[in-house]
């Protein structure tokens, strides 16, 4: 006769068998702004080598106003000039009211207010200025410059949209202006400030999904949490699952290779092991179990706390 406890533990080991296998598809809509998001860095930083100009994706920067923190799709730097950029990859139309709010006018017959999308982005601009200005005492005159890029062709502009208090450029407007003009010689202390922010960290689902977010814990235990602590890089983690029908019974189908650097660790992940993360848009942090995970890609820590 077989025992309650070997009994849950078969049952866990095909819930997991089960979780090893499955598929989570990309979210197209939100794949499709995230590929629009690369494009637009790649084709800036080919436009913009020559005169050096240096592209930095996804800004994190700490909101000491609010909490929190904020996030700027690009920041560019150039000479003495810092270019704070938010992208909009937005299909139809849309309309800018009295109160700057931009009302997005769908294909599909439906509307959205993104709110008072300028300024949102001009207060993300004054955060980083202070912030750099804060880091050098003062010390610097840095030329800041709000840029709205709307790359989908397909979008149709209002004849206002010039009024708003930054610069509008469609994807050529930005190939443009970078390949154009001359930033001069690199204020070397304010590219050091914003290249010591990080961006989001993300886990990559078996399937396509992917997490973004602020990961807070592996939950693959205290040995890998100070070699966590000591790093000062990237760091990129591969994960292996054993799928077959044998591996259901394996102790440990599942292994994961962490690197940063030339530093690498390896860790065998046991059945139920969670990782949690803060992912973007949700209230609280929630677990992820390792057997739906192929990769994790950690941001560089960040360097400044504001």
């Amino acid at each position: 006769m077989t025992s309650s406890g070997e009994v849950m533990k078969l049952s866990q080991r095909w819930r997991w068998w089960r979780e090893r296998r499955r598929i989570h598809p990309p979210d197209d809509v939100h794949r499709a702004g995230e590929l629009a998001e690369q494009r637009l860095a790649k084709i800036a930083r080919a436009a913009g080598k020559n005169n050096g100009w240096h592209v930095f994706e996804s800004v994190r920067i700490p909101d000491v106003e609010q909490g929190g923190k904020r996030e700027i799709d690009l920041v560019i730097v150039g000479g003495n000039t810092l270019l704070v950029v938010e992208q909009k990859h937005w299909s139809g139309s849309f309309e800018i009211n009295e109160n700057e709010e931009f009302i997005q006018l769908r294909k599909n017959g439906t509307t959205h207010n993104h709110s008072t999308v300028s300024q949102r982005i001009k207060r993300k601009a004054r955060m980083l200025a202070d912030m750099h200005a804060k880091r050098i005492d003062g010390h610097d005159e840095v030329v800041v410059e709000v840029v709205l890029a709307f790359t989908n062709r397909n979008l149709t502009w209002p004849d206002n949209v010039h009024d708003v208090d930054c610069t509008v450029k469609d994807e050529a407007g930005m190939i443009a202006l970078l390949e154009e003009r001359h930033p001069g010689e690199l204020n070397e202390p304010l590219f050091t400030t914003v290249e010591g922010f990080g961006t989001w960290d993300e886990v990559h689902l078996h399937g396509g999904l992917v997490r973004k977010g602020d990961l807070l814990d592996l939950g693959l235990g205290a040995e890998i949490d100070e070699w966590m602590a000591s790093r000062t890089a990237a760091m990129r983690g591969e994960v292996t699952h054993a799928r077959s029908a044998w591996s259901l019974f394996r102790q440990r189908p599942s292994s994961v290779r962490l690197q940063h650097g030339t530093r690498h660790l390896q860790a065998d992940v046991p059945y139920g092991q969670h990782l949690k993360m803060h992912v973007v848009g949700q209230d609280h942090p929630e677990d992820v179990p390792w057997s739906v995970i192929q990769s994790v890609h950690l941001s560089k820590p960040d360097r400044w706390n504001g």
